[in-house]
């Protein structure tokens, strides 16, 4: 387990300053593909999207996070939708298991392969065998558009029959019972019911939600977002997620990457991480995603007059950056800028 003074970063703090959290979780993302394409989407998933994590770089994401965290290493399994790749996703399990790795802390699916309940069950069985911890079923308006309610229904009664009701959360539960269709949502006169069910559920306008959802849920003027930084939320982000091609994001900041597993391992770009002082995350640490807007202005981007979050600010800002072709060692993948294969 490290230590916090093995951080660059924390290295040139005071005793009472704040540091650099170690991280504790890793997200891995086992494919961009997924059967939905919700505008939900904190990335822009869909089934057009690729990318299948290989079990190595995954099991190096494992293997270092338990040299980071120790014993509270917390892996979780997500997407995509990792159940289109089962038996790739079975096999990394067993490997884990046989390297002695801790178990799977959470396996996140939307519920659409729960078709065949032979299938399912068999599915469900293994999971309980390999000592997953929790399944993490999503589900809400926006997967409604692409996943039967029957199909999660099925899902919750089986999941809970055979891993135990303490191993099973349905994100969001209270759907299941009453699920409006997302065209409520978006008509132009519920624009307050949007607004409240966005806050309620903590939709991070990045990927695919910040364009589809977040010119609908905005809100909040340029000079009231001009006053967040990014310190808190670089140094208090207790983990990271890593997507199929190695890329490895801060805490929930989809589609900035800050090192990738090819290159680095993940205890060292731990150690290395030092926000204040790294290109493009310099400003964002400081000033928070205005810190960005000059450079964006000198190439042409017109903010908008209102943003729903200083995420929805960022992405949009990405996004340009994106298009215009500047920092794209750190700006990327495409599958989280919504290019319309995905």
């Amino acid at each position: 387990m490290k230590e916090l003074t093995q951080n660059l970063y924390n290295q040139r703090q005071s005793r009472t300053g704040p540091k650099l959290k170690l991280w504790r979780y890793a997200g891995l993302l086992l494919t961009y593909r997924c059967s939905a394409a919700c505008r939900f989407c904190s990335y822009s998933c869909s089934p057009q999207a690729g990318g299948l994590m290989p079990h190595e770089i995954a099991l190096q994401a494992w293997d270092s996070l338990v040299q980071l965290a120790g014993p509270e290493a917390h892996i979780h399994i997500t997407g995509g939708e990792p159940f289109l790749y089962f038996d790739h996703l079975a096999g990394l399990l067993e490997e884990a298991a046989a390297r002695n790795y801790p178990p799977l802390n959470s396996l996140e699916t939307n519920g659409f392969w729960v078709q065949n309940q032979s299938e399912a069950r068999e599915k469900l069985h293994f999971l309980n065998k390999i000592g997953l911890q929790e399944l993490a079923v999503s589900f809400d308006p926006f997967h409604a558009e692409f996943v039967p309610v029957e199909s999660v229904r099925t899902l919750q009664t089986l999941a809970q029959e055979i891993l135990g009701p303490h191993r099973v959360k349905i994100r969001w539960e209270k759907y299941l019972e009453n699920c409006p269709s997302v065209e409520v949502f978006l008509a132009p006169q519920n624009r307050t019911g949007l607004q409240k069910m966005l806050k309620e559920d903590r939709c991070r306008f990045t990927g695919r939600a910040a364009e589809s959802l977040g010119p609908l849920a905005a809100e909040l003027p340029l000079e009231q977002i001009q006053k967040q930084s990014c310190q808190n939320v670089f140094l208090n982000a207790r983990g990271v997620h890593i997507d199929p091609f190695g890329n490895v994001f801060c805490g929930q900041c989809s589609g900035i990457i800050l090192g990738n597993l090819h290159q680095k391992p993940l205890e060292l770009l731990w150690e290395t991480f030092d926000p204040p002082n790294l290109p493009f995350w310099a400003p964002l640490f400081h000033s928070g995603p205005a810190g960005l807007l000059p450079q964006a202005a000198a190439g042409g981007y017109q903010p908008r007059h209102l943003y729903a979050s200083k995420c929805h600010l960022c992405t949009d800002l990405r996004r340009f950056f994106f298009d215009k072709g500047s920092f794209l060692s750190i700006i990327g993948p495409e599958e989280c800028y919504c290019i319309e294969k995905c």
